[in-house]
């Protein structure tokens, strides 16, 4: 009896833990369906609540309690189960790299590579960014540096500095910009640079490749990325496998709620981009980079 009253606290204590939103974010970090195993989470421990609470009002009839006990054993069953079929696994390197990620607004890191710093990050990489501007020409510039630090939070990113260059016009600071990204490349010194395209039609896309490309001038591995902006001459030829980290690269896209408006945002659009990238590399979902220089080893497995 009282065994089962302790049974049933524990099961809607951790229900209720688990409809959470920070462990809901913890989902959607860690599986390949997050939301999905979310939500199957909470309708199994709810189903447990109630074979509890039952088990508490029929704990004389021996069937009944068969049945039940049965029961949430089968539903724990299957959460073992989900969990050896859609975790995330990561291989550890023994050597992590640094690698330094550059974008003109709040969410281009997101929208470009978030699958590839989120992968990056699980598998013990260093990651640091840099974003130029708070965006205040395409939304609101109060909400949207907050919105970058969520983002970077949940790929992984252990430290992004956002600046106040003016957004749209960044090409007008292509100096000072040069220099911020010197400097980090001093400080950090990073085994790879991830940057904007010189394929891309946005001003402030090709001013910050540009001031990458001369900061970077000795760095051993630069990859360039793909915007909404890019135009058709954008070509990778180095990929990263996101068949586990499409819908990881989806949520952090989804932390810029002031941009869910804007078309190329939405899921459909992320998901295509990624599965065109991957028929191209031969893989369910990828991110594809153009490369401007790549030391062989920096990026082996990815």
């Amino acid at each position: 009896m009282y065994g089962h009253i302790l049974g049933t606290c524990a099961a809607v204590a951790l229900t209720v833990y688990l409809a959470q939103p920070r462990q809901a974010r913890w989902f959607h970090r860690s599986f390949r369906n997050g939301r999905s195993m979310h939500r199957t989470f909470i309708a199994i421990g709810s189903a447990v609540c109630v074979a509890q609470a039952i088990l508490v009002l029929f704990h004389q009839h021996q069937i009944v309690e068969g049945i039940l006990h049965t029961c949430v054993c089968g539903c724990l069953g299957y959460l073992v189960f989900l969990i050896a079929h859609q975790k995330i696994r990561s291989i550890q390197v023994v050597h992590p790299m640094r690698v330094l990620a550059i974008g003109a607004h709040p969410d281009d890191l997101e929208i470009a590579c978030g699958g590839t710093i989120s992968k990056l990050s699980d598998a013990g990489h260093i990651v640091h960014a840099i974003v130029m501007c708070n965006g205040k020409v395409g939304g609101n510039a109060e909400v949207r540096p907050g919105e970058a630090r969520n983002g970077a939070t949940f790929m992984g990113i252990s430290q992004l500095d956002v600046y106040d260059f003016t957004d749209t016009e960044l090409s007008k600071h292509e100096l000072e910009i040069m220099q911020t990204i010197e400097r980090k490349i001093d400080s950090f010194q990073p085994n790879v640079i991830l940057t904007h395209s010189r394929n891309d039609q946005h001003q402030d896309h090709l001013a910050v490749h540009f001031a990458t490309l001369r900061a970077a001038r000795r760095n051993p591995s630069v990859l360039c990325y793909e915007s909404p902006s890019t135009t058709r001459d954008f070509n990778p030829s180095f990929f990263v496998d996101l068949t586990d980290y499409v819908n990881v690269k989806l949520h952090a896209v989804a932390q810029h709620k002031d941009q869910l408006s804007k078309p190329y945002m939405g899921p459909e659009q992320i998901k295509g981009i990624a599965a065109f990238r991957g028929a191209q590399a031969k893989m369910k979902f990828a991110e594809g980079f153009e490369v401007v220089r790549l030391v062989d080893s920096s990026l082996a497995g990815m």
